[in-house]
């Protein structure tokens, strides 16, 4: 989705609605949908993670009103850093951008780590034996085998190694043809639409009753042979289902690559909102669905146990006996995976690049390779970065600061919406997001409730990192800004943001 095209012709407005909604449901449906949706319903929401589906669909579409807006006025390729840089001043914008790493390079990590999970599926599936438990996980993790003996994680090995092997391809500039992406989009939505079809008729009613986790359900055992309680406010009831939501919400993060095409929109005005809100709601139907299918088809204390990230697989394996399907489905949602980590680490890497451009980051950051003219060093450290979280961090824990840099980003894209038509009433809005301030408050709110909901330690993870971010910022970024330094910044080139005019 991030591809930069020739510098000398320029990108031309060839993208209708149609298209771009496509662009949307390609960068949306990925990981999210296939590992957390199983981690909200077994642990949160039980059967009722449909409605925690559609509680972040409601925050998204708040957002995805203001980032339309913002696409609008400044129809660059670009994220909410760039937005942010442009209309609300530099520590806004390293802030957002900060936060964006959480987005990213975690997002990464969490599905370099589902595709070690279903790598392992796979190889099982094809009796090809699989790779021990304890290289294929954190060392903050453990779990009794059929043996009843405990193994724990020393290393995630094959989350490293998918990570590496992508990282050189990005240094080389190897980037996804429009073909390639069309394909992916295909196969991601067929997956989806070949569950809900097959697995309707293995719905067993039972599993949908009672729809919320009550206060009383009796606990679900864990991997290690422990309990686990749904009696917390936040694990069953309403409360499960805000909390389901602030973990499905990585199912819906990637919309907002949308924006980035604004340049190539025939009409932004029209075209833009169609796009963001069209893939939404597309994306939520089929996640509700999906959704519904697989909680109906499994009990949800299941997936505290035993589903974890290869739920899908799981579910069609021990319920549904369809051989096929199973192996069908591994290999694709592998494939659909490997798009995803690409994508993301191609976007931090831009992130980075842009922010060391403006002097925020070291000029490593922003340095090119001399054949490939790609960020290679940035792209290096990245991989270092993300590698040591997903080669010793659970999943589920990069996930939730996933989400949480995410939420945050749309938190301050919505307040920079009203901020900016009190500050600039008379800048040109080709698309006005409605209902001003009504509609950011409510994006401010309803996100903000799901970073709230997310557990203790999470926060307290992000709080850290923001203020480490802090600290960062005024203790280098600020004096080496180049707008501190009286330098004006260079303008990004729409066409090609790796290279500045």
């Amino acid at each position: 989705m991030l591809q930069a095209a020739d510098s000398e012709k320029g990108l031309k407005r060839t993208l209708g609605a149609g298209s771009l909604i496509a662009l949307g449901i390609g960068a949306i449906i990925g990981a999210g949908l296939f590992v957390r949706t199983a981690a909200a319903a077994g642990q949160h929401a039980g059967p009722a993670v449909t409605i925690s589906f559609i509680v972040a669909a409601v925050g998204c579409a708040f957002a995805g009103l203001c980032y339309a807006e913002f696409a609008s006025m400044i129809p660059i390729a670009g994220s909410a850093y760039t937005y942010a840089y442009t209309t609300m001043g530099e520590l806004v914008a390293w802030i957002i951008g900060w936060a964006l790493i959480l987005e990213y390079a975690l997002g990464a990590a969490t599905v370099s780590i589902a595709w070690s999970e279903f790598l392992n599926k796979l190889l099982s599936q094809f009796n090809l034996g699989s790779i021990s438990y304890e290289w294929s996980h954190s060392p903050f993790e453990k779990a009794l085998d059929a043996a009843n003996v405990m193994h724990h994680g020393i290393m995630n090995v094959p989350a490293l190694f998918i990570l590496l092997l992508l990282s050189l391809l990005l240094i080389k500039g190897t980037q996804e043809s429009a073909f390639v992406n069309g394909i992916i989009v295909f196969i991601k939505v067929a997956i989806v639409i070949t569950f809900i079809i097959v697995g309707w008729k293995f719905i067993n009613p039972a599993n949908h009753t009672p729809y919320m986790i009550p206060a009383n359900a009796p606990p679900a055992t864990l991997p290690d042979g422990s309990q686990y309680s749904y009696s917390d406010f936040f694990r069953h009831g309403y409360g499960g289902i805000l909390t389901g939501a602030a973990i499905v919400f990585f199912a819906f993060i990637g919309f907002d690559a949308v924006s980035t095409a604004a340049q190539e929109a025939k009409n932004p005005k029209r075209d833009m909102p169609i796009g963001i809100l069209g893939s939404l709601v597309i994306c939520t139907i089929l996640y509700i669905l999906f959704s519904y299918v697989l909680t109906g088809v499994a009990p949800y204390t299941d997936f505290v146990k035993a589903g974890k990230e290869a739920s899908v697989a799981y579910a069609i394996d021990t319920y549904m006996h369809i051989g096929w399907l199973g192996k069908a489905v591994t290999i694709a949602i592998l494939a659909g995976f490997s798009s995803v980590i690409l994508v993301m680490l191609m976007g931090q890497s831009r992130v980075f690049y842009s922010m060391a451009n403006d002097g925020l980051l070291p000029k490593a950051f922003s340095d090119l390779h001399p054949k490939f003219r790609t960020p290679y060093k940035s792209n290096m450290i990245l991989f270092v970065f993300v590698g040591a979280f997903a080669a010793f961090v659970p999943g589920s824990v990069a996930g939730d600061l996933t989400s949480i840099g995410t939420l945050f980003a749309f938190v301050l894209v919505s307040l920079g919406i009203w901020i900016l038509r009190r500050s600039d009433p008379g800048r040109v809005r080709p698309f006005r997001t409605p209902l001003v301030p009504l509609v950011p408050i409510l994006g401010m709110l309803v996100c903000t409730a799901m970073i709230v909901s997310l557990p203790g330690p999470t926060l307290l993870s992000a709080l850290v990192w923001m203020l480490f971010g802090l600290i960062v910022y005024f203790s280098y970024s600020k004096s080496h800004s180049k707008l501190s330094e009286g330098v004006l910044v260079k303008p990004v080139d729409p066409v090609d943001p790796l290279n500045p005019k």
